[in-house]
């Protein structure tokens, strides 16, 4: 007799955005409060900064949107400002996830053994995701979106004001210029993906395939017998016990070929954010009053550990590897400027080919031989 073969579920449509976002917002704290006067002049400084950063972002990066559009005069053409409150992020931001996971995935062919997710599963989904953006909600100081663009709409940049406004204080940073500094480094951001047009898109494709990769490896642990699943699990628990040091729970999970295709992803991650940390700092103090101790003081609480529950947290979630990736392209984008300069460092945006590897991420001169000769 032979046994039916169940489908396995589509894991990109395991998670009910919806619910996600409600419950993310409501788990999301509110955040510092102050007089309604002193909330207000923040926000107003926040919209003030994101017009502000965009002459200088292009003066220091040495690049200009791959159209033409004049940003200078008209900063909303580089990106959509939105100064939100940490609810407000977390639905957002789990719209642009939503977009970026789900928007990429195929429709189940008919008979190709892929059924749709259980309430129970989008529910736990759901619950994963909301918790887990209501933690970051906490964290992130803005974030620049070009996933939910429409046509001709350059992307929506926000800005998270109780986050702003908590770690300005924290770092005793006056705010104007703190509130600066942020924005320059979200509208670097907005200007990478406006001089490198294709990029958006083949963040998209890599993130597609490598999710598709990880259903079909899913599907696989659902097949066979007992003894065949049971093999499955197994090599699968090997790769989390054998995953180096460091890496989040996410990432154990993956295959050998899936890790490639991940650091690749985070190769182009950590050119992104690497680059906007240099380049928000190359205003110098004539810009931002006090730059140099802003980053001095804002690193050090960056690299700060917390408790046992919050260390696991970070480890789970993977936001030990975010911190690495503006510390790894910083010194990616330092060492290429010091070799090439910052006008031919800026040959990375002109397609996915010159993007730098994980390897040449960690050697900059190889990046600089293979595209510069």
């Amino acid at each position: 007799m032979t046994s039916e073969r169940r489908p396995s579920p589509d894991l990109r449509a395991a998670v009910d955005w919806d619910a996600a976002r409600g419950l993310g917002a409501l788990l999301a704290p509110a955040g510092p409060v102050d007089e309604r006067g002193v909330l207000v002049a923040h926000v107003e400084g926040l919209r003030r900064a994101a017009s502000l950063a965009v002459p200088h972002v292009l003066d220091v990066t040495a690049m200009s949107p791959a159209d033409g559009r004049d940003v200078v005069d008209d900063p909303g053409l580089l990106s959509r400002v939105h100064v939100v409150d940490r609810a407000s992020w977390v639905r957002a931001a789990s719209q642009g996830m939503e977009v970026l996971l789900g928007g990429t995935a195929p429709a189940p062919a008919e008979g190709s053994g892929t059924r749709a997710p259980g309430v129970v599963v989008q529910a736990a989904g759901a619950a994963e995701v909301g918790a887990a953006l209501a933690l970051v909600s906490t964290r992130v100081l803005g974030q620049f979106d070009p996933y939910v663009a429409r046509p001709g709409d350059p992307g929506r940049l926000l800005l998270v004001a109780p986050n702003v406004l908590r770690v300005g204080r924290a770092l005793d940073a006056r705010p104007d210029p703190f509130a600066l500094w942020v924005a320059l480094h979200e509208q670097t951001h907005a200007l990478q993906f406006a001089a490198a047009p294709w990029l958006a898109g083949h963040l998209r494709g890599r993130v597609a395939a490598l999710l598709d990769d990880v259903v079909g490896s899913g599907a696989e642990l659902g097949r066979g017998g007992p003894g065949r699943r049971a093999r499955a699990w197994a090599s699968t628990l090997g790769r989390v016990v054998r995953a180096p040091a460091g890496t989040s729970l996410g990432t154990r999970l993956l295959s050998p070929s899936q890790r490639a295709t991940m650091a690749e992803i985070a190769a182009v991650m950590s050119l992104l954010e690497g680059h906007a940390d240099v380049m928000m700092d190359r205003v110098g103090e004539n810009v931002v009053p006090g730059v140099g101790r802003i980053r001095a003081s804002f690193d050090a609480r960056r690299s700060q550990r917390g408790g046992a529950v919050d260390t696991v947290l970070r480890k789970v979630l993977g936001l030990d590897e975010k911190l690495a990736q503006y510390t790894d392209g910083a010194a990616f984008v330092r060492g290429a400027m010091i070799r090439v300069g910052r006008r031919r460092l800026n040959a990375v945006w002109d397609g996915p080919e010159n993007l730098p590897t994980s390897r040449e991420l960690a050697d900059p001169a190889a990046w600089v031989r293979r595209v510069h000769g």
